[in-house]
């Protein structure tokens, strides 16, 4: 026979996997009577949990959301997710670093030994981005996201401009590489813009709605990675070359990056990678320190013939 503390937790579990539950199949699932499911609805709703009674000849329950945040019941794999999702969150850039440490020590406090060892087995590191630091507050989030949920043009100022407040229609929050960005149709301009998050202030109120428009691409993560790359919707490299570099195929694989290395011989490797133009992918390659064959295209080439005539004028400035 089951204990009341364990009863009420199956009764949860039920509840949170489907939003409307017959009482009768309730009664049924956990093997106890109508009244007995009754009385421990009741318990729930004391403990906080808001449970609506649904109406009709199959009258049963339903688990909305409440005023306040009552005692949570996670599986294990979702006890091990939220752990990592919580310890990931410290590279996000989000602001919210200490918030998800907190968080980190309560859930630790309370999981059981064996979902310990579990995430143990899957513990990591995480580092923050490189370069200077660009958190955003998480009001900032909230507000960018909102405006974008309920289609209302923003107004906000951007840092590092000069002019009048920017007016756009927000359609979606990216986060990349520990940075947060806002994909938008700026009125002004009347052209896609993608706007740093942690230079954004939104000023209120929000404006009109707006009728949703077709990102460039149909995705908008494409969109922003094509953007990264140098181009407007394609998520490729505008140049992308071949050569042929003097070092064995181990000392290449570390820094291949997005580009693909494959063994030429004992001593050289085939190396294909992309740039936003044939003169930074030939500065590029330059990083490897060793000797470098172009196989093409003769872009490739002549963007070589241009940075030598460069370096070799930055050679002979006095």
């Amino acid at each position: 026979m089951t204990t009341t503390t364990s009863r009420l937790l199956n009764l949860l579990s039920l509840l949170q996997t489907k939003r409307d539950w017959p009482g009768a199949l309730l009664a049924e699932r956990l093997e106890i009577s109508h009244r007995t499911v009754r009385r421990d609805v009741d318990r729930l709703r004391e403990m906080g949990y808001s449970i609506q009674a649904t109406m009709g000849p199959d009258g049963g329950y339903r688990l909305d959301a409440g005023t306040e945040l009552p005692p949570l019941l996670f599986d294990d794999d979702q006890v091990v997710a939220l752990t990592v999702a919580l310890q990931s969150a410290t590279a996000t850039g989000a602001g919210i670093e200490e918030a998800a440490l907190r968080a980190l020590t309560t859930v630790r406090q309370v999981m059981p030994s064996r979902l310990r060892h579990r995430l143990d087995a899957i513990s990591f590191e995480t580092l923050p981005r490189s370069g200077a630091a660009a958190s955003v507050s998480p009001d900032v989030l909230i507000a960018l996201s909102s405006a974008v949920r309920a289609r209302e043009v923003l107004r906000f100022d951007y840092a590092g401009s000069s002019s009048d407040p920017r007016r756009v229609e927000p359609h979606h929050v990216v986060a990349a590489e520990g940075r947060w960005y806002l994909v938008a149709w700026d009125l002004a301009v009347e052209d896609w813009r993608i706007f740093r998050a942690d230079r954004i202030t939104p000023r209120t109120p929000t404006g009109p709605r707006f009728t949703p428009r077709a990102v460039p691409g149909g995705d908008a993560r494409v969109y922003v990675a094509a953007r990264f790359k140098g181009s407007s919707q394609v998520n490729e490299w505008p140049c992308v070359g071949t050569v042929v570099l003097r070092l064995p195929l181990s000392r290449v694989l570390p820094f291949v990056g997005d580009g693909v290395a494959e063994s030429a011989g004992p001593d050289h490797t085939r190396y294909t990678v992309g740039s936003w133009s044939w003169v930074a992918l030939a500065a590029s390659l330059g990083r490897f320190d060793a000797a470098v064959e172009v196989v093409g295209p003769p872009e490739l080439k002549a963007a070589f013939g241009e940075l030598a005539g460069r370096f070799a004028a930055a050679a002979r400035t006095r």
